[in-house]
C-alpha cells in the first residue's frame, strides 16, 4: 500500500515574473504548503541552497543565469529535492537539456495551476529517501559554483569555466564520490544527438582541473577508465 502525500510541503519557488511568483504563492500557500521564494539565481543558491525542501519548481529563463545551470548548482551543493521546471521553452531539445540538468518533471507555461500542484504532490511523494548516515558529509573539496558568472570557487580561488566546463563539472560535482558515466556528463554537456569524440570530453576535462586547482580545490577528478569520473579528495 501506498502512502499518502504529505499533509503540507516546503515548496522552493524561483520564478522572476511577479506575477507568476504571486500566483504560484498564493497558489501553493492556499494548498496549504509552505514556500520559500527566490526571484533570481543568485538568490536561489542563497535561499534553496541550505533549506530543507520536498520541491523546487525553477524558471529556466532567468535575468541573471539560466535556470538549468542554477539546478545543477544546487545539486552540486547538496540540495537533493526533485525539480520541476517551469518554462515557455516547450521544444523537445529543451527538455532533454532539463532532464540531463537533473530535472524531474517540466511544465511549459502557460500552465494550469491545478495541474503543477498535482505534479508537485507526486514528485514529493517520490522524493528521494534520506542519503544513508555519512552521505550528507561527501566531500566536494570546497568547491561551489557560480551559474551567473559560469565559475568554480574554492576556498582561496575563483576560476571562469565555459558553459561546455560548467556543466561538466557540475553532473561531477553532484555525485561527489561516486563514479559518473562517461554519458551523463556528455549529456549534460552538450545537446541532444550531439557526436562527442572521447579525446574530446578527455581535452575539457583537463582544462577543468586545470581550473580546479585554479580555484584552490583540495579535491581531484580520476578518470576511472572505460566507466567514467569520480570526484576524490585531492
Amino acid at each position: 500500500m501506498t502512502s499518502s502525500p504529505p499533509v503540507a510541503c516546503t515548496v522552493g519557488v524561483c520564478e522572476d515574473d511577479p506575477a507568476i511568483r504571486q500566483l504560484l504563492r498564493r497558489g501553493l500557500e492556499r494548498a496549504g504548503h509552505r514556500v520559500v521564494v527566490a526571484h533570481d539565481g543568485g538568490e536561489a543558491l542563497r535561499l534553496l541552497g541550505p533549506a530543507t525542501l520536498d520541491a523546487i519548481v525553477l524558471d529556466i529563463g532567468l535575468p541573471d543565469a539560466d535556470g538549468r545551470d542554477v539546478a545543477q548548482a544546487l545539486r552540486a551543493a547538496g540540495q537533493t529535492a526533485p525539480v520541476l521546471f517551469l518554462t515557455a521553452l516547450g521544444g523537445l531539445e529543451d527538455k532533454l537539456q532539463a532532464f540531463a540538468a537533473g530535472a524531474e518533471d517540466y511544465l511549459v507555461k502557460p500552465f494550469a495551476l491545478a495541474e503543477l500542484l498535482a505534479r508537485l504532490e507526486v514528485l514529493a511523494r517520490r522524493a528521494r529517501p534520506a542519503p544513508p548516515a555519512g552521505a550528507a558529509d561527501a566531500d566536494t573539496g570546497g568547491v561551489a559554483l557560480d551559474p551567473a558568472a559560469h565559475a568554480v570557487t574554492g576556498p582561496d580561488g575563483t576560476a571562469v569555466l565555459s558553459p561546455t566546463e560548467y556543466r561538466m563539472l557540475a553532473a561531477i560535482l553532484s555525485r561527489p564520490g561516486e563514479v559518473v558515466r562517461r554519458r551523463v556528463v556528455v549529456a549534460a554537456a552538450w545537446p541532444e544527438g550531439a557526436i562527442v569524440a572521447e579525446n574530446t570530453v578527455d581535452s575539457y576535462l583537463r582544462r577543468i582541473r586545470g581550473k580546479l586547482a585554479e580555484a584552490d580545490a583540495s579535491a581531484r577528478i580520476a578518470t576511472v577508465r572505460g566507466v567514467g569520473f569520480r570526484l576524490e579528495r585531492g
